[in-house]
């Protein structure tokens, strides 16, 4: 019963494999927290998975996920009943969470998780009843994202350009991604999915598709541009290897360029930096919707460009220009104190 729900979070939600591992735990956990225990509890069915493309992790980190995929999902009840899945067990499961230290944010993801899976059980005749919309959890806390100032950011980039300035590969490779993510505002995945036929420079648009598999084409401006033709052009085919695929972004090795080292490019150039807080991609990201939102792009433009599902999650970066509008007056208006 759990693998066909990760099947259908996977192929028919086409959800992330970070999300259908939380997704799946969530209900392993709940399941196992009825009054009446699923009878059979067996790992999910697995697919082979065919040899990854993504170029190892150049901070030495080895690969750790497949050894954990099993153990991460858990269990899975085949045909077990669900009699006593019902508002009450679902109330129970979550305040036992909430007395074992359970934050507002994780009561609310699992709450959610939940929600998901009843409605996907209800469907499928699992449950003569959904319990799932009768089910309130805490709302969760929306804390204010640590930004770069503009100055700043332009502190970062000049410092890769700076490093890149020799033509080694690798430096050109950390400008163009730093640039890109700074430009754009895609999240990391999204960059590190890029094919080299998603860059259109007669367009200076890049084809990015985000979560969910919803295509989205953002555009860049000059200085991603030049560091993007350098590194496509005199830095990319230096890296090329035997194994490499039409990735956009090469490792060292030639493979498809790893999440991890993208975070440790940021991670580095953002360091450089005298009193900027330490970020990684999600910053940069974070601080590119603050800047267009501060240089006056409307909320509906920015939510395009970033690729949220709803504007709510666009109105996040709101809370932020009003706290540094705030700030300003403190810090420059005679009559703010």
């Amino acid at each position: 019963m759990v693998a066909d729900y990760e099947r259908h979070l996977k192929l028919e939600r086409a959800l992330s494999e970070h999300t259908v591992r939380a997704y799946t735990g969530d209900v392993v956990s709940l399941l196992t927290q009825l009054p009446t225990p699923p009878a059979a509890v067996e790992p999910p069915a697995r697919e082979l998975a065919e040899p990854s493309q993504t170029e190892p992790s150049e901070v030495g980190s080895s690969q750790i996920g497949s050894s954990r995929a099993a153990g991460d999902l858990a269990a899975s009840a085949a045909d077990a009943c669900l009699a006593g899945l019902d508002l009450a067990a679902m109330r129970a499961w979550l305040a036992g969470l909430l007395a074992g230290g359970a934050s507002r944010n994780t009561l609310a993801r699992r709450a959610a998780a939940a929600r998901t899976f009843t409605a996907w059980a209800s469907r499928q005749g699992l449950l003569a009843v959904d319990p799932g919309p009768r089910l309130a959890a805490p709302r969760p806390r929306r804390v204010l994202p640590a930004v770069l100032r503009p100055d700043q950011a332009a502190d970062a980039l000049a410092a890769a350009e700076s490093g890149a300035a020799e033509g080694d590969p690798v430096a050109l490779r950390d400008q163009a991604v730093l640039e890109l993510l700074y430009a754009s505002g895609v999240r990391v995945s999204e960059l590190c999915g890029l094919d080299v036929d998603d860059v259109d420079y007669s367009r200076r648009v890049i084809r990015v598709l985000g979560k969910g598999q919803r295509e989205r084409t953002v555009p860049f401006g000059v200085p991603a541009e030049r560091a993007l033709w350098r590194w496509q052009f005199q830095g990319r085919p230096r890296l090329l290897a035997p194994r490499s695929t039409p990735a956009l972004f090469l490792g060292a090795r030639g493979g498809r360029l790893d999440p991890r080292t993208a975070r440790r490019v940021v991670h580095d150039a953002v360091g450089t930096v005298p009193g900027a807080a330490d970020m990684g991609p999600h910053g940069l990201r974070h601080s590119a919707a603050t800047h267009l939102l501060e240089g006056g792009a409307d909320l509906r433009s920015v939510q395009e460009l970033l690729g949220h599902a709803t504007l709510a999650t666009t109105q996040l970066y709101t809370h932020v220009t009003v706290e540094r509008l705030r700030a300003i007056h403190d810090r420059t208006h005679p009559r703010s104190r």
